[in-house]
This record gives structure tokens, C-alpha cells and sequence, in this order.
């Protein structure tokens, strides 16, 4: 739980996510669509991967991956963030963490 409450406090927004995951690919385009680019921990390439799996679901995500977090905070997992979005509430959350546009 260690390992995972250190990385999901890392970056403004971090995904916890599996390579063969699909929806974890959505919502990862989701976020870089949106201007932020999360730090994603593909943690099937984790040799802790089970224990990892183990801590999100304690942590209370409702599914192991993809599991959200937003300024250290667990958002949850793919049912959550798009409901976050589809009622306007997601871009408040990272807009501390958006890119900023270069001035010309």
C-alpha cells in the first residue's frame, strides 16, 4: 500500500493501469485530450502487480485498473471519471494540472 500511496502522490494526475487494458488506454486519452499528461504506472509490469492490485481495491477503487487518482486523492476507476466528465465536474479537479498554452 506503501508503494502505491508514493506513486499516486508523484504527479498532479496518475493513472494505475495494465497494457492490455482498454479502458485504461480510454481514459488515459481522456486525460491528454483534456490537457494533462498523467504519470501511468503499467503495473502488469510491476513484479508487485498482485499486491498492487490488492491495495487499489482496499484503497476502495471499485476495480483494480484503471485507478485514478487526481492531487493524491483516489477519483476511482473508469465508471467514476466519466461520470465526473459527463457532469462538467472533471475539469475543475485537473485544471491545476492542465498545459499551459505557450504565448506567441
Amino acid at each position: 500500500m506503501d508503494k502505491v500511496t508514493r506513486y499516486a502522490s508523484e504527479q498532479g494526475v496518475v493513472i494505475f493501469s495494465k497494457s492490455s487494458c482498454c479502458l485504461c488506454y480510454t481514459v488515459t486519452i481522456l486525460f491528454r485530450d483534456l490537457g494533462v499528461q498523467p504519470r501511468v504506472y503499467e503495473i502488469d509490469h510491476d513484479p508487485e502487480c498482485r499486491e498492487i492490485e490488492k491495495a487499489l481495491v482496499r484503497l476502495g477503487c471499485s476495480a483494480p485498473v484503471p485507478a485514478v487518482f487526481i492531487g493524491g486523492k483516489l477519483v476511482g476507476s473508469t465508471n467514476e471519471v466519466m461520470s465526473l466528465h459527463l457532469s462538467g465536474s472533471l475539469v475543475p479537479l485537473i485544471r491545476p494540472y492542465q498545459a499551459q498554452p505557450s504565448a506567441i
